[in-house]
């Protein structure tokens, strides 16, 4: 099969986290499609800069927070909430990853006080169960794995994941589950940043969906240059990926800055938020019920 863009597609549409009797994400993907999951489990995902937390009731999504992972109270109350609804279940969990560990030691350390269990650490204490086709040597960020992990899980396909956050990721998994590795660039609002930081008359501006493709005034520019490079530079690496493998992957979005930059592309077939908490599902449910990693 040979590499093809992308035509006529709608505006991609959004998951919502109910179960669904199906593998894959369809192109005309339906709202409520999600692989149900036996596992009761706490979620925690802390980022660079946003941490996000979800309750999972027999493997659906029942409850998330997002916040700034230097928002203690915010995080305090979550874990409140969420230890509430936890001490209702049976055979309850907790997983955490993250790349921030500063910011992880201080969630879990909130998470075993506040909910009286154990917490698993992914890269720790538990591997994320998906091939990997890296160097030797390789280190990976384990929310990459994860969001591979949730991605495969549910399409069964080749797919693309792009992780809009403090950086950007995008990530190819082949058809058989294999992570092969990807790309990394300056995420929107570090570009913006950076522009700022190491000039001296570009202003700060702050990340918003630009208004027209031509700026007109400096901070306009820089906003087109952030958000079409990244979007431009997704669909470049998207294209080199479907020529390398010789089919189009199904391609999926996540992170912080995602519904801005890509909940009107055409290129991205899902606009999944949750992306990497569904990958700590995954997880957990493997380890926990002892299913063969794809």
């Amino acid at each position: 099969m040979s590499p093809r863009p992308p035509s006529g597609k709608q505006s991609p549409k959004h998951i919502e986290f109910t179960p669904a009797p199906t593998h894959l994400f369809p192109r005309d993907l339906a709202a409520d499609t999600i692989l149900p999951m036996s596992v009761n489990l706490l979620a925690i995902s802390v980022g660079n800069t946003r941490a996000h937390l979800g309750v999972f009731v027999e493997g659906s999504l029942e409850q998330s927070w997002a916040f700034s992972v230097a928002d203690n109270a915010e995080l305090n109350r979550a874990l409140r909430e969420a230890a509430a609804r936890l001490a209702d279940l049976d055979d309850a969990a907790v997983y955490l990853a993250s790349v921030n560990p500063i910011a992880a030691d201080r969630a879990a350390q909130a998470a075993v006080k506040l909910t009286g269990l154990p917490v698993q650490h992914i890269g720790d204490d538990v591997s994320v169960p998906i091939g990997l086709h890296l160097d030797p040597e390789s280190i990976v960020g384990v929310d990459r794995l994860l969001n591979a992990a949730a991605a495969y899980d549910r399409l069964q396909q080749a797919c693309v994941v792009v992780d809009a956050g403090s950086a950007v990721t995008v990530d190819f998994i082949d058809g058989a589950g294999t992570f092969q590795g990807g790309a990394i660039l300056p995420g929107a609002q570090l570009m913006l940043r950076a522009m700022h930081e190491y000039t001296e008359q570009l202003p700060d501006v702050a990340l918003t969906r630009p208004d027209e493709a031509i700026g007109h005034n400096t901070a306009q520019a820089m906003l087109d240059g952030v958000y079409h490079g990244i979007r431009g530079a997704v669909r470049e690496l998207v294209e080199k990926y479907a020529e390398t493998y010789g089919a189009y992957p199904n391609i999926v979005a996540t992170g912080g800055d995602a519904e801005l930059l890509f909940s009107d592309y055409e290129l991205i077939e899902s606009v999944v938020p949750e992306l990497t908490l569904m990958g700590l599902a995954v997880t957990a449910r493997y380890e926990i019920h002892g299913e063969p990693a794809p």
